[in-house]
């Protein structure tokens, strides 16, 4: 399967590296199978650049996929948006934008209940990451390419 990583260099080696801010689904590297997102991503950094990796899954890896957002997915979101770890290699699901995220923090003050932030939380457009957070599941990607925007 080709994924793809939006970044602002080349990334030959990719690592799991613990960002400033939590992400989705935790501590990962981060790619997804639709170009579009990738090139959205790469297309807030002033030398965009889209990475392309082979993914070739290991039957020994942990992996937890949403399917669709459900309510595991949003409970998993927030434990992991509030610094909850956990034990999976690779976790795949959609993504929370910018958008959705917003939605994710009013629930998470209590300005929202689920409910409403179903409502809300429909998507405009497909959204899918991939979050490789280990470095055995690293392994699973091989480095192909890279294009710059």
């Amino acid at each position: 399967m080709e994924l793809y990583h939006g970044s602002y260099t080349s990334i030959e080696k990719p690592r799991v590296q613990k960002g400033q801010y939590t992400k989705d689904f935790g501590t990962g590297f981060y790619c997804t199978i639709l170009r579009q997102q990738a090139e959205r991503w790469a297309g807030k950094f002033d030398t965009p650049h889209v990475n392309v990796y082979e993914y070739t899954q290991e039957e020994s890896m942990r992996v937890l996929e949403f399917k669709e957002m459900t309510d595991e997915w949003l409970d998993f979101v927030v434990a992991c948006r509030n610094g909850q770890a956990h034990d999976y290699d690779i976790v795949i699901g959609a993504m929370a934008d910018d958008q959705i995220y917003n939605y994710i923090a009013d629930f998470i003050r209590g300005a929202i209940n689920r409910e409403q932030f179903w409502v809300l939380a429909k998507f405009k457009y497909p959204t899918h990451q991939i979050a490789f957070c280990t470095e055995a599941a690293l392994k699973c990607l091989t480095f192909k390419s890279v294009y710059t925007l």
